[in-house]
Formats: C-alpha cells, sequence, structure tokens
C-alpha cells in the first residue's frame, strides 16, 4: 500500500476482489488475557470488529461476508462465558443490526438456531425477512454452526425426500445455499485449521491465516489478506 494512502485505498490494475469473504473471527479470549481484561470484553472488543469489518467490506464492493460468529462446540464452555456471549448477540441484534438493514446490507444467520431462546430466534427470522431485498452485502452470521452437522442434515433431507445424494443435492441443503462458495477465508488468532467451519464449501477457498487476534483485526490487516488473494491463481484443479 503507497505511503499516504487511506487503508479502504486498494490497489485497481489487474487487481481481483474475492466476491465472498469468510472469517473464523479467533482470539478474543487470549486478547483478553494479555491486556488483562476479563473475557466478556474481550469477545465485546470482537464484537466492535465484527461490525467495523462489515462497513469496510461494504465500501470495498464485497458481495458476501460471513463471520463464523458462534459454533455448535462452543456450549462447551463456561455456563458464564455462553451467557455473556448470548447476551451480546442479544444486543446486536436489537441495536447495530438495523443500522446495517438502513446501509441496505442483507442478514442472513446459518447455523441451528433452534438452539437460541426464543426471542432470540425470533428477531433473527425478523431481520432476516426484513432485510432479504437489500442488495449492497449479503451478511450471514453463523451461529451454532458445525459443518459437518450441517452436511449431515443434508444428507438426512435427502433421504427423507428419496433423492439422490449427488454434489448438486447436498449443496441445495446446505445452510448456504443461496451463497456462492467463498473465494477467500481468512482466520485470526494464529491457528491453522478450520474448526467445522464451511468445510464442503471451501473446497477450492483461498486460506488465509494471521496471528493478528480479532480484537485487533482492522482494516488495514483485512486489506493484507485481499491483496495475498488477489496474488494467487486459483485453478480450481485444472492445469493452466
Amino acid at each position: 500500500m503507497k505511503k499516504g494512502s487511506s487503508a479502504s485505498e486498494l490497489p485497481t490494475s489487474n487487481f481481483q476482489l474475492p466476491t465472498h469473504i469468510a472469517i473464523i473471527m479467533d482470539g478474543n479470549g487470549r486478547w483478553a488475557a494479555a491486556n488483562k481484561k476479563a473475557i466478556r470484553e474481550g469477545h465485546k472488543k470482537g464484537a466492535e470488529i465484527a461490525k467495523e469489518t462489515v462497513k469496510s467490506c461494504l465500501n470495498k464492493k464485497i458481495k458476501f461476508l460471513t463471520l463464523y460468529a458462534f459454533s455448535s462446540e462452543n456450549w462447551a464452555r463456561p455456563e458464564e462465558e455462553v451467557k455473556d456471549l448470548i447476551n451480546l448477540l442479544r444486543l446486536y441484534l436489537a441495536d447495530d443490526a438495523e443500522a446495517l438493514i438502513k446501509k441496505n446490507i442483507r442478514l442472513k444467520f446459518i447455523g441451528d438456531i433452534k438452539a437460541f431462546p426464543e426471542d432470540v430466534q425470533k428477531k433473527c427470522s425478523e431481520l432476516e425477512k426484513k432485510s432479504s431485498l437489500n442488495p449492497e452485502l449479503t451478511v450471514s452470521i453463523a451461529l451454532n454452526y458445525g459443518s459437518k452437522q450441517e452436511i449431515a442434515n443434508a444428507l438426512q433431507i435427502i433421504k427423507k425426500k428419496n433423492e439422490v445424494s449427488t454434489i448438486e443435492n447436498i449443496g441445495k441443503y446446505l445452510y448456504t445455499a443461496e451463497l456462492p462458495d467463498p473465494d477467500l477465508l481468512i482466520r485470526t488468532g494464529g491457528d491453522h485449521r478450520l474448526s467445522n467451519f464451511l468445510l464442503w464449501q471451501s473446497a477450492y477457498t483461498e486460506l488465509y491465516f494471521c496471528d493478528t487476534f480479532w480484537p485487533d483485526f482492522n482494516e488495514t490487516e483485512l486489506d493484507k489478506a485481499i491483496e495475498e488473494f488477489s496474488r494467487r491463481e486459483r485453478r480450481f484443479g485444472t492445469r493452466k
């Protein structure tokens, strides 16, 4: 990036932007420990970074953003932490989500939402319907999401409908059926694994891992990931 340019100014010559970015937002707890703060402060800061990332993607004209917010394994965390995460989700849905909708952003919630309290389920459904025609950016928030469970669920539906388990049919019954597969998947926090996130959808996704904890992830870090993506040659299993 040239000296003096803003973080949102990416090179334009022969520059390929990803259509769909997926992010594993990892490192809230370690950020809190490193900064001698309660873990709820790490999650709170992480939620603020998620909002800023949505705004950055909107400004860059990214069309799809998927955020791994709460995995199916997160229920095993300490009860107080899970309670804080759900309350933080309630706050986000009540306040910030409405502001995003006003910016013509479409909201989707992928995962087994039925595991959450009824008020959370109702609000998620309400926001999806309210924003369903918004064209600028689709933000999918993965809640109680597990990719293995998602694939198993799709196969169960296929069996129940007495259909054939083809690649097309499996994709049709995934939570992400309406979305293109991610072009770029970013994981913060230093770990190099997918942690049961978009396993089927990421078959040809470019993976980008960085050591930055999610609460420290900013637009400059996002630009680094996008710039790295633009340098890669995507062959989708073919030889060029």
